[in-house]
């Protein structure tokens, strides 16, 4: 006797208004069901940069409660998985599309939503607290992503964090950006802490705000086409070193993933002159498929 069950998923690319470009997330909806061995393993068999799960809140104050998973380990925020899920949210009829703004319950906490209406409607999130951490030599980095120092902007790449440890490297050019590979040999020479996994974001400047990748080797993330939980450093990052305005605060752009064939585009808005007045990160998502996962044995 055939003992299964199945499961309703989708999958979205999110940070895009084209299919098959943006960075794709697999959302289940009701994940009531699995424990986290399981969501684990079906990360993995996935395979894509992060899976979300949607499980009934613990909180009063949220909607819902979200875990995170990449093919190698949970997170406990990422911002293409919460921008992608709320939209999944609103479609199921979740989340009222008369609700502007509500909030999802991560391991970091409740993360506050706000969506800009339309018929593409552009999902928000408000970053967590970013933590600052130490300074590396630009040399350091250079050697670790394949560059030549010189390629580098002249100001020391920083460690941030706002759920997810990130290294901020600015580069000079977007050859030098396209250029990068980080491998886990490269990582290793920047280990800070040999128990805690970090990313290492790239970029260099661009009128519209930033041209960017994002390696993640010891996730399970060669390269990811887009990073919302590294937005909140990188604004931190360029205020600081005044490649933005920090006058009342300031908006752009980040293009992430375009090397890899999957133009992403991540909007960011400060407001105010610190990042403690608030860091936001939007994009878009374009739905892509509606699917079913089976599990279970079958026995003869």
């Amino acid at each position: 006797m055939a003992q299964v069950k199945s499961y309703r998923y989708g999958v979205v690319d999110v940070f895009t208004t084209e299919a098959l470009a943006g960075n794709p997330l697999a959302v289940f909806p009701d994940a009531s069901e699995f424990d986290e061995t399981t969501m684990q393993k079906i990360a993995r068999e996935l395979n894509l940069t992060e899976t979300a799960f949607v499980l009934p809140a613990t909180r009063k104050d949220c909607v819902a409660r979200v875990r995170i998973f990449t093919p190698a380990k949970e997170l406990p925020f990422a911002g293409h998985p919460t921008i992608g899920t709320a939209f999944v949210l609103l479609q199921e009829g979740i989340v009222l599309r008369n609700n502007s703004e509500f909030s999802l319950e991560e391991g970091v906490g409740p993360i506050l939503l706000r969506i800009e209406g339309g018929p593409r409607p552009l999902v928000w999130l408000r970053m967590p607290p970013i933590h600052e951490g130490k300074c590396y030599g630009s040399s350091l980095c250079a050697r670790a992503l394949g560059l030549e120092p010189q390629g580098l902007l002249p100001m020391k790449p920083q460690l941030f964090s706002a759920g997810n440890p990130t290294v901020v490297v600015g580069a000079k050019d977007r050859a030098a950006v396209d250029r990068a590979w980080l491998d886990l040999a490269g990582l290793k020479t920047l280990k800070y802490a040999e128990d805690e996994s970090f990313c290492v974001y790239l970029f260099t400047p661009t009128p519209d705000g930033a041209y960017s990748r994002m390696f993640a080797p010891e996730y399970g993330i060669p390269e990811d086409p887009a990073t919302g939980s590294s937005m909140g450093p990188l604004a931190v990052f360029m205020m600081r070193n005044k490649l933005i305005s920090s006058a009342g605060g300031a908006r752009f752009v980040s293009e992430q993933g375009t090397k890899m064939g999957r133009r992403s585009l991540l909007h960011v808005e400060v407001r105010g002159k610190e990042a403690a007045d608030g860091i936001f990160v939007g994009g878009h998502v374009t739905p892509l498929v509606e699917a079913v996962l089976t599990l279970g044995s079958h026995n003869e």
